[in-house]
């Protein structure tokens, strides 16, 4: 078990990467506390994972925009957990709209959400880690922050901005031993799912081309448990102590970063 031992919140638990992030982390034994706002789903996923096991798996709501609610949760987490070794924060969400015309209302959700979203729960996971000198905080990023995309300027913003904060908080942080790091996945998750229904039958044949295309490897989305959490699992054990700093993408070799 690659995580015995290891105590980590995992943000965005409830579905999607976040679920494949959790039930991955109980299987390699760690003790993980899942946080979503969706309490029914995240609860079930929870449950789950711990009864899978042989890791422990506690679920408790938090809207990781709000402070103060991410605070007093990590710091509850923290007591039962008896400490922090790993934050992922999976939590995001993504709309789009064009450039010109965004409401003032999605503009404020979207960054609440995928940026303020990702300072709060940084800097709560720093002020618990920094007391044992150690620990690894995994954030979110995309490659819709490095590429330009018709119609998903204000997404694309908000995880550029995910990347130019972890690049910094891992100068920052490095010299108390916390890495920090992004990885900047493309798979399929409940968010595309709903992005491909919106399409008409030629626009979603035009995109699944387009994917065939791109992905050098296998020319498809990859999967969240099959893809992408190994690489998690890696990141948040000791085989990753020297990495920090970096964006890592999971994408089938969409993008190539510097």
């Amino acid at each position: 078990m690659q995580l015995a031992g290891k105590r980590i919140i995992v943000t965005g638990g409830a579905q999607g990467i976040g679920e494949a992030v959790v039930r991955a982390y109980a299987s390699e034994g760690a003790t993980v506390t899942s946080l979503d706002i969706n309490e029914e789903t995240g609860l079930k996923v929870a449950e789950e994972a711990a009864k899978a096991g042989p890791g422990s798996v506690t679920f408790s709501r938090a809207d990781v925009g709000d402070r103060e609610e991410v605070n007093s949760v990590f710091a509850q987490a923290s007591a039962r957990m008896g400490g922090l070794d790993v934050l992922v924060n999976v939590a995001g969400i993504q709309r789009h709209a064009p450039a010109h015309d965004v409401p003032q209302d999605l503009l404020e959700t979207i960054f609440h959400i995928n940026f303020f979203g990702t300072v709060h729960t940084n800097a709560a996971a720093f002020s618990l880690m920094k007391e044992t000198g150690s620990g690894a905080i995994i954030n979110f990023g995309s490659e819709s922050g490095l590429t330009a995309e018709r119609n998903n300027a204000v997404y694309g913003a908000t995880k550029a901005a995910v990347h130019t904060w972890t690049r910094s908080v891992a100068r920052d942080w490095g010299p108390a031993g916390i890495r920090v790091n992004a990885v900047l996945p493309y798979v399929v998750t409940p968010m595309y799912e709903k992005f491909r229904e919106a399409l008409s039958p030629e626009a979603l044949a035009a995109h699944d081309k387009e994917t065939a295309e791109q992905i050098p490897l296998g020319g498809r989305f990859g999967d969240p448990a099959k893809d992408l959490a190994p690489v998690l699992v890696f990141l948040a054990g000791d085989a990753s102590h020297f990495i920090t700093g970096q964006l890592i993408p999971v994408d089938g070799g969409l993008i190539s970063v510097r």
